[in-house]
């Protein structure tokens, strides 16, 4: 009788910053397939931080796919539902890369550097499949690279950025607009700096060359100290993204979503040329949801979890897709799927914690908004 095969497991990966996060005491976890920093001094000090003063983020597993050629854009174009034409050099866009389904392979934004070159930022656990779908489909004079492996990526976030960042690099930083970028040094490292990032924050996203990543990131930490800065995990991260209402790929959007049903119908422009489910969506519009995403806020003592049952009049409505405490607001909140009749802001509904159901309120996104 022969042997079964032992399951193969894969070692965890990790960002050029590994030995550092474990260094500074970073409790790491599994995520995606890389072992990454939940936290350091605490998820609420972390939150606090960045939306009081700023915060450091190694988000090295996310990936990067360069689209160059000819018909870069035509390529772009098809397999994305936002309109890359729009786009300026040097600009970026968030969108998402689609099914023929009309729903989400991912998320991600979209850079433009020429207009024979755009540059792709994806999610960390979805790269490589990101990557293969976008050269299935590429009908085009277009060549896709996944460069993935050749940057370090850092998020400082919080409205301290500026006054941290700037004495480190000749770039004037305040002229750069939201969802804008351009190429600079920065600690002396050639770097794209782009004013972005999934905080709800003003900051920025830096790329460079992974060799260098211990300098960026401790020069930025001694930079930041006086004012406050921490380094974050993923934790923070979170609950961040989640009071400024942004999707989490695997939770509020996935193959089995639509931009339309997760109240992203502002990335997505029927208008322009064919792109993949273009024609699914369009007849979605037609005909009417019959869920959307919303957010609800808890009107009893309780925690909702991602995964929990939402229940209205006893009968289950939906599950929730993510949840937990707003450390800024003080209470505790949720996204979740729901009928379009049960969608209005002020409906009651009901959250399954366990054995029991705590009392809920559907409310507007976002949760939270910063002054501008």
């Amino acid at each position: 009788m022969s042997e079964i095969p032992s399951a193969v497991v894969r070692p965890a990966r990790h960002t050029a910053l590994h030995d550092v996060h474990r260094r500074l005491g970073g409790k790491m976890v599994p995520f995606g397939g890389w072992d990454m920093p939940v936290e350091y001094s605490g998820i609420l000090a972390e939150h606090r931080a960045v939306r009081e003063r700023a915060g450091l983020f190694d988000v090295s597993h996310m990936g990067e796919i360069s689209i160059q050629g000819r018909e870069a854009l035509d390529l772009v174009q098809f397999v994305t539902c936002n309109d890359a034409s729009r786009l300026h050099l040097d600009q970026c866009q968030y969108s998402g890369l689609m099914t023929p389904q009309g729903t989400f392979m991912d998320d991600l934004v979209v850079n433009k550097f020429t207009d024979r070159h755009y540059w792709l930022i994806v999610n960390a656990a979805n790269r490589e499949r990101d990557f293969e779908h976008i050269c299935q489909h590429d009908h085009f004079d277009a060549q896709v690279v996944n460069v993935s492996e050749g940057y370090t990526q850092l998020a400082v976030q919080g409205p301290a950025t500026v006054k941290i960042l700037q004495p480190l690099t000749p770039v004037a930083l305040s002229p750069i607009r939201y969802y804008h970028f351009t190429i600079g040094k920065l600690l002396g490292v050639e770097c794209i700096i782009s004013r972005t990032g999934y905080t709800g924050e003003d900051g920025f996203e830096l790329y460079f060359d992974p060799e260098h990543s211990e300098h960026v990131w401790n020069g930025i930490l001694d930079a930041g100290q006086a004012a406050g800065l921490l380094p974050c995990g993923l934790g923070a991260r979170n609950t961040l993204r989640m009071e400024a209402g942004m999707a989490l790929y695997g939770h509020e959007i996935d193959t089995t979503t639509t931009p339309l049903e997760a109240g992203l119908g502002w990335i997505t422009k029927l208008g322009k040329p064919d792109f993949l489910g273009k024609a699914v969506i369009e007849r979605q519009a037609e005909q009417g949801l019959t869920r959307k995403l919303i957010g609800f806020e808890m009107e009893e003592a309780g925690i909702a979890r991602d995964g929990y049952a939402v229940l209205h009049q006893g009968q289950r409505v939906g599950q929730v897709t993510s949840a937990g405490p707003a450390p800024t607001l003080g209470r505790n909140i949720g996204m979740a799927y729901l009928p379009v009749a049960l969608c209005p802001p002020g409906t009651l509904i009901d959250i399954q914690i366990r054995t029991r159901t705590a009392r809920a309120r559907v409310v507007p996104m976002p949760f939270y908004k910063r002054r501008a």
